[in-house]
């Protein structure tokens, strides 16, 4: 281990690390993407997504986004960046930007276009995942993709020198340790100096590919997901902690023992998947918009002409066939299953909309992981999703206690119902000191930034992995807690106090 200086460490207490709050708005939720009000204090935001088959050619494709960027930009706060986020779940074309040298010159050379074009801020990295378990697993397994954990950093590399420092450049990583294969020891060393920060998907812990019931997005699971970047090298300055907009649920195994623990390996569920990995509608999510309420259909309804059908054509199924989450007439589980819309034609038994008013009505509040879940037993469903009393609890346990300091969520409009979990966050964020708007954070951030540390002489034997500042003091980690001079307390090292990232004493 290489030791610092107390000059050097002297130095280091008078940087400030940036911070930031980041949202993201996707493609498929645009039904209401806020303003200003809503939206105070965000101060990064990401447009998703744009296909990888854009990068794939000398010319680059249309880099298509759903709405104009300034658009967008003029939803949020004056002096917000705005970034394209590049990728996503099911873009599996993302491993041919980075096959060889050829592939990612022509990949970073498209990064710059498509900030010309738009004059965004930076490009955010979305590939789900680098080194495999993505949605082509079961027909190309990770033993195949072995070769993009070395690629990666290289693609870093290239995108990096194509866009300039002055431009940003991030990574959405994933939050489940399965899916880590890219960040080890031997690459962290090189992605971490290249990207400003890693977007920590502290969501989606329980999916189709799991077999018994867990949370989606607990406190306990956040907090060792971004334990394990940390543990990793990840400065705390760089780790964002995700927060997801939408409640998952899956379809559980009615000889299971769930009844009695409806939480845990106990509770088995049904083959979540078909053997191509597909989704086989047993399991999915529902977001906080007004569409996951019921409706109910009109009286008189026309039959559909053309096979659409719901509240968007007005137009029912015919006698037998079911009217799809999509707005498609047919007879398969995927239009007459838990995704079937009650009312624009036949649905078999209660739809996953249904279900969701019973969870909301009778949650049961997990203390102890810090999150929501529901048993559903009549229509053998369970379902798991985050409430603003866990999001309070992040923030104070995982923000203040790791030293995190970012912030983001997917996504803005999946929200949008009463923006209950946007708010929640927002007042995080402002005690917390995490916006770059100017004027958004609380009074006494304003003091905590201004404030320098005067450090003691500090020995090698106090040192952990790394030194970092944060807010104009500084600190050394030794998990999970941080150290600061210049208080001896409970047996620490002369010369230093146990705080949290914000300086305050626990």
């Amino acid at each position: 281990m290489k030791f610092l200086s107390a000059a050097t460490l002297l130095a280091a207490a008078t940087q400030l690390a940036s911070a930031r709050y980041i949202m993201y708005a996707d493609e498929w939720h645009l039904s209401d993407l806020g303003n200003r009000t809503t939206n105070a204090g965000i101060d990064t935001a990401i447009m998703a997504f744009v296909s990888t088959n854009d990068f794939l050619t000398e010319e680059g494709g249309t880099f298509e986004l759903f709405e104009p960027v300034e658009t967008f930009r003029a939803r949020f706060d004056p002096g917000v960046k705005v970034l394209a986020a590049i990728g996503g779940w099911n873009d599996v074309n993302y491993t041919l930007t980075m096959k060889d040298e050829a592939a990612r010159t022509r990949f970073a050379n498209n990064c710059k276009k498509l900030i010309e074009k738009y004059n965004l801020d930076g490009i955010d990295i979305d590939y789900e995942y680098v080194g495999g378990n993505g949605a082509d697993y079961k027909t190309v397994p990770n033993t195949e993709k072995v070769w993009e954990i070395d690629a990666f950093p290289l693609l870093l590399e290239a995108t990096r020198k194509a866009i300039g420092q002055d431009k940003l450049l991030s990574i959405a990583v994933p939050g489940l340790e399965r899916d880590m294969m890219a960040f080890t020891p031997d690459t962290m060393p090189k992605i971490v100096p290249l990207v400003d920060w890693f977007g920590i998907m502290t969501y989606d812990f329980m999916n189709r590919r799991d077999n018994f019931t867990k949370h989606h997005t607990d406190l306990v699971g956040s907090r060792a997901s971004i334990q394990r970047y940390l543990d990793l090298g990840l400065p705390a300055s760089k780790a964002t902690l995700g927060f997801a907009f939408y409640a998952k649920y899956f379809t559980i195994d009615p000889k299971s023992n769930c009844a009695q623990e409806p939480l845990g390996e106990s509770c088995k569920t049904v083959a979540l998947e078909l053997a191509d990995g597909s989704d086989n509608g047993l399991s999915g999510a529902l977001t906080f918009e007004p569409s996951s309420k019921p409706t109910t259909a009109p009286t008189n309804l026309t039959e559909s002409p053309d096979g659409t059908c719901g509240g968007t054509t007005g137009y029912k199924c015919s006698a037998g066939n079911c009217c799809s989450s999509g707005g498609w007439c047919g007879n398969s589980e995927a239009h007459c299953g838990l995704s079937c819309q009650a009312g624009w034609g036949q649905c078999n038994g209660l739809t996953a909309i249904q279900s969701w008013q019973n969870a909301l009505a009778k949650p049961v509040v997990d203390e102890a992981n810090g999150g929501h879940y529901f048993l559903d037993r009549n229509a053998s469903l369970f379902w798991t999703w985050d409430e603003p009393v866990h999001i309070e609890r992040k923030f104070d346990e995982i923000v203040d206690v790791l030293g995190v300091a970012n912030v983001m969520a997917w996504s803005l409009a999946e929200d949008s119902l009463d923006w209950r979990h946007l708010f929640a966050i927002q007042d995080g964020v402002k005690q917390h000191c995490l916006s770059e708007i100017e004027g958004f954070n609380d009074a006494a951030c304003a003091a905590k930034e201004n404030t320098t540390t005067t450090w003691t002489t500090i020995s090698k034997e106090a040192l952990s992995r790394a030194v970092e500042s944060y807010k104009g003091g500084a600190y050394y980690r030794n998990t999970p807690h941080f150290y600061a001079a210049p208080v001896q307390p409970r047996g620490l090292p002369a010369g230093f106090a146990e705080v949290n990232a914000h300086g305050h004493s626990i």
